[in-house]
């Protein structure tokens, strides 16, 4: 897993961006996409995405077996979140490993939250999502959405290989769908997954990125 590229990596942040102002959305309308209320906020930021990555997980959930549905659990978060959200981490790593430099704090912290200048959600290009059966039961793909490096011993990890062999075939029908459908997995997560964001600028060999944070 070392040749894993962190959101950290400077490549990452030197992918230009230009905003192509599409809008975001709210997947909730329509209602054909099944959402996990988890994440719900005080302003359903959670619900929203860009139209573009809207639009390919509708095409994405069409590729899945028969029985399986697409289960959304996050979308777009406000700057201010995401800064709260990479803080808190890399106070609970600085716990764990007080001799620990800023610069190994910071790179750290990137496998499981991204550095807020160039995190996809608050960009409306990232989804957090995982698969749900027929009648809207959450399945299990090896680990808890949303479980630490730390938490899980890795096992967060797309590729990782302690996890039974059901939770990985789900990872694999997941990715096959989502992949098709133009996203990219940030591989120390296998619930997240993007499109349009400097991340995925870089995974795909794109010259820029079309999104670029927002407020909301």
């Amino acid at each position: 897993m070392d040749d894993i590229v962190l959101m950290s990596d400077p490549r990452v942040a030197a992918v230009p961006v230009q905003e192509c102002g599409e809008p975001l959305v709210d997947v909730r309308r329509g209602g054909s996409l099944l959402l996990d209320a988890s994440r719900q906020d005080s302003e359903s930021a959670f619900a929203h995405l860009r139209q573009g990555v809207h639009e390919r997980l509708l095409h994405a959930e069409e590729l899945l077996p028969g029985g399986l549905r697409l289960l959304f659990v996050e979308g777009y978060r406000p700057p201010a979140l995401q800064r709260t959200y990479f803080e808190e981490y890399v106070d609970e790593l600085r716990a764990l490993h007080p001799r620990w430099s800023v610069g190994q704090l910071h790179v750290a912290a990137s496998r499981y939250v991204s550095p807020p200048g160039i995190a996809p959600h608050s960009a409306g290009a990232a989804v957090d999502l995982t698969l749900a059966d027929a009648d809207g039961r959450e399945l299990d793909l090896g680990t808890r959405m949303n479980a630490t490096p730390e938490e899980s011993a890795g096992a967060c990890y797309t590729e990782a290989r302690d996890i039974g062999a059901e939770a990985r075939e789900l990872r694999t029908v997941l990715g096959s769908a989502l992949s098709a459908a133009g996203l990219v997995n940030y591989p120390t997560e296998w619930w997240h997954w993007s499109f349009g964001d400097r991340y995925w600028a870089l995974a795909t060999g794109r010259p820029v990125a079309p999104y670029g944070a927002q407020d909301i």
